[in-house]
């Protein structure tokens, strides 16, 4: 039976580096085989996840020995943490190594929504010049609202400056004096400010009781008719169903959704999304870039073996 225990994808060679020595058993599709996954888990002392994967008391009871769960990403919400504390189970993000990838993937979206030219590609294809149809707006001199002013967020925000954005953030859990604030040439609001003055507006919340929904059918209507909102940080956040109706009304420019409700997109939820104007998809992907995937792993690695040391 194996030592470690990896289900979903990572760098292979922070595996066969990295974990040299350990009996490991690494198969990125073991995620969506939970009864193959239980069995091996018999005597494992370490298991690493990215977010798919459901660390909860069916998976935890399947794993008497475990002692460390490495998390290839920072969010915890598929991890139950009470009952990993309750049995002393160490579990370690890994904090600060796709920040960066993150920060691009926001600013990108950004840009690809304001300039509106992602639109063009059929249509020129086609024959079409619909130049004034797809006059975008230029990013500098916009206002990009920051909903949480965590690591992510700061990063982002950095680049959005550099840019020519003027930078407002939401974060009840940093004072208005904090010298962060004047760093970074970020501005402190409140989450109605924001919301009314911001052209692009990026989440960067855990997904809590208190932030499932935040942006709801209300923050929506409270935002600019030519706003845009980018969700690369979880699922639950925004109401997808909401933004849906937002977004075919025309009440809100555009959105970018990498995070869902459920993952990956099936029936109901696929179908929500259909023919919805002015939006991009991706897979849960902002976080991972060739780069981070390495920087990750190798973080979760080095975390995975400081616990079992």
């Amino acid at each position: 039976m194996p030592d470690i225990v990896i289900t979903e994808f990572m760098d292979e060679a922070a595996i066969t580096e990295g974990l040299k020595g350990h009996d490991v058993v690494y198969d990125p599709k073991l995620v969506d085989k939970p009864a193959e996954l239980a069995s091996l888990l018999g005597d494992a002392r370490a298991l690493i996840v990215r977010n798919r994967t459901q660390v909860r008391a069916p998976l935890l009871a399947s794993a008497p020995r475990l002692k460390v769960v490495g998390r290839l990403g920072v969010g915890l919400d598929n991890i139950d943490m009470v009952a990993c504390a309750a049995r002393s189970i160490a579990v370690h993000p890994a904090t600060g190594a796709n920040d960066v990838s993150v920060a691009e993937y926001v600013i990108t979206a950004a840009l690809v929504l304001l300039r509106r030219a992602w639109f063009a590609t059929d249509r020129v294809a086609a024959g079409e010049w619909p130049r004034n149809d797809l006059m975008g707006c230029e990013i500098s001199g916009k206002t990009l609202g920051l909903v949480g002013f965590g690591a992510i967020a700061r990063e982002t925000a950095a680049r959005a400056r550099a840019m020519g954005m003027r930078v407002i953030a939401y974060d009840p859990f940093i004072k208005a004096d904090n010298p962060v604030w004047a760093a970074l040439g970020a501005e402190p609001a409140s989450l109605p400010d924001l919301l009314s003055a911001a052209h692009v507006v990026s989440l960067h919340v855990p997904l809590t009781d208190a932030t499932r929904n935040l942006i709801d059918a209300a923050a929506l209507k409270a935002m600019r008719s030519d706003a845009i909102v980018i969700n690369a940080a979880r699922g639950g956040v925004i109401d997808e169903e909401a933004l849906v109706m937002a977004l075919n009304a025309g009440q809100i420019a555009g959105a970018a959704l990498d995070v869902f409700e459920t993952e990956p997109l099936k029936g109901v939820g696929a179908a929500l999304f259909a023919s919805c104007p002015n939006l991009i998809l991706t897979p849960h992907i902002a976080g991972v870039t060739e780069e981070s995937n390495v920087r990750v792993s190798w973080v979760t690695v080095e975390n995975v073996k400081k616990a079992l040391a």
